[in-house]
């Protein structure tokens, strides 16, 4: 007998017996919720960025998702302040919880907002032996104030591939955005909305595939390889200093006195 759908939680335009939430079972995937940082792009009162983004989260927590999403104000702009800022270490602590990121922005002059790319651009590469982005999930939105676009998904799908992050196939593009929602900040119901919560089911299965593998699913060789060549030197350098070490305590050593030879009874009787 087929199960029954989970109940809605807020989510009044969802057809509950469309929407199962998906199943970590099929997937072989760990117990826990799987764990999704939002980032939107905009600092506007009535950012459309960050009501999708909101809408997002709603979706993601009806799949199971535990989420967190960062408010970009007071982020002060890259290297304009040290590493140690509380924002700054508050966006990196979240990117490091993160199992999969959703990715929202407005387009502003054909490309992403300087809201969003400072956001990114304050995540590192690398930081010691962590990598706060590698093998993590994205989801790509973005907002339009006119006709839809794609200019937005298209750079952040680069900035993730920069990110070396697992960008997945959907995305979504809202066209006119200041339409699409209603006076509560709620997304109304139509093809851009059903679109929004394929992108977010999407994100939930991918994450809950890839993340107890991502490590070995982001190993590269060039990788290996300088990891390899940095332990052989290492090794070589440990080697010499550990017999120049005894070279010097050889040549320091005091010199044992002669051992007499045993008296020989014969001879000196």
């Amino acid at each position: 007998m087929a199960s029954s759908p989970p109940p809605l939680i807020d989510l009044p335009h969802i057809d509950a017996a469309a929407l199962p939430t998906p199943d970590p079972a099929r997937l072989g995937a760990a117990s826990h919720r799987p764990r999704i940082l939002i980032l939107y792009g905009s600092l506007r009162p009535q950012s459309f960025s960050r009501k999708l983004a909101l809408e997002a989260e709603r979706l993601l927590q009806h799949f199971g998702a535990d989420t967190r999403m960062f408010d970009p104000h007071d982020l002060p702009m890259l290297d304009s302040v040290a590493a140690t800022h509380p924002k700054v270490q508050e966006l990196r602590a979240l990117s490091l919880w993160s199992e999969g990121q959703v990715w929202v922005s407005p387009e502003r002059h054909g490309g992403v907002t300087a809201v969003f790319k400072n956001q990114i651009d304050w995540l590192p590469l690398e930081e010691g032996s962590v990598r706060p982005t590698q093998g993590r999930t994205l989801a790509v939105m973005q907002v339009c104030g006119g006709s839809q676009s794609f200019n937005v998904v298209n750079a952040l799908r680069l900035l993730g591939r920069w990110m070396r992050m697992i960008t997945i196939p959907n995305q979504s593009s809202v066209a006119k955005a200041w339409q699409e929602f209603d006076e509560h900040g709620r997304m109304k119901p139509s093809a851009y909305y059903d679109r929004v919560v394929d992108v977010m089911e999407e994100l939930v299965k991918f994450t809950l595939l890839t993340r107890a593998h991502s490590d070995y699913l982001t190993s590269r060789y060039s990788e290996r390889k300088g990891d390899l060549a940095s332990q052989r030197l290492a090794a070589a350098a440990a080697a010499i200093e550990t017999a120049a070490k005894t070279a010097t305590e050889t040549a320091t050593a005091p010199i044992a006195a002669a051992t007499p030879a045993p008296c020989c009874a014969t001879a000196c009787s």
